[in-house]
């Protein structure tokens, strides 16, 4: 579930709080987040490799628009950083509501359908302005909210901007490596304060799956997302949005 719902635009943090509401499940705790954090982190580094290459061959050439993306990248990441560190609490308690989830889903599911089905852009990941990647980044920071998707929400922003639909979800792709690296480093902060013995093997088998399932997720994406569109994913969310409310609620 996490490999494959954390790149398509339908909130991988919301399926992971319903997933165990819906079959009676124990939470699956903090060290099986990790590991299915780590697998999809290692999906998008090994799928955007030479991107990452590129950048980094390039972070400290000023006309360069592989190092240019780089920095905007960064920039694009500080306002969920900062909402990740005030509102935390917020987020783990308040917010992890089923009625959050369906309200967050079926909202912002229609916002990228009209958004989608309104414009037509052109531009790609490397004509975005300063204030372009900050608008994404604060939209980045909403998903906080489960049920929002952070890849729905910055495909949402990105395409509003003008991208086209295959820009906006490489943009997104890139973002969300600081995003998991982030997240994933602070789920180990709180781990490390859990004296209980590690079952290792469940871990492993959870990271491979997560891993290969988002690499295929991010492939399958970029190349049909042109022709398909954000329709099927906004109809998904709006019916996810109506389960949660007949079961949940």
């Amino acid at each position: 579930v996490q490999g494959l719902t954390e790149f398509l635009p339908i909130s991988s943090s919301g399926h992971l709080i319903l997933l165990p509401a819906f079959f009676g499940w124990e939470d699956q705790g903090l060290g099986f987040d990790i590991a299915v954090h780590i697998g999809t982190l290692a999906a998008v580094v090994t799928y955007f490799r030479r991107d990452l290459l590129a950048m980094a061959r390039s972070l400290f050439d000023a006309g360069s628009p592989d190092g240019r993306l780089a920095w905007q990248l960064a920039a694009a990441s500080v306002p969920l950083g900062f909402a990740g560190l005030f509102g935390s609490d917020i987020v783990e308690t308040a917010l992890r509501e089923p009625w959050v989830i369906a309200a967050a889903s079926a909202g912002f599911g229609v916002l990228l359908w009209i958004v989608d089905h309104s414009l037509r852009g052109t531009r790609d990941e490397r004509e975005l302005s300063w204030r372009d990647v900050m608008l994404i980044g604060v939209g980045q920071a909403l998903a906080l909210i489960p049920g929002t998707s952070r890849s729905g929400i910055t495909m949402t922003v990105a395409l509003a901007l003008g991208m086209t639909r295959q820009a906006a979800g490489r943009f997104s792709f890139l973002l969300s490596i600081p995003a998991i690296g982030m997240a994933s480093t602070w789920l180990v902060i709180q781990f490390a304060a859990d004296t209980a013995p590690i079952d290792w093997p469940p871990l492993l088998v959870a990271t491979a799956v997560s891993g290969a399932t988002a690499f295929a997720a991010i492939a399958l994406f970029l190349r049909l997302i042109e022709s398909i569109g954000m329709a099927a994913f906004a109809i998904y969310r709006i019916l996810l949005a109506a389960v949660i409310v007949y079961v949940l609620i």
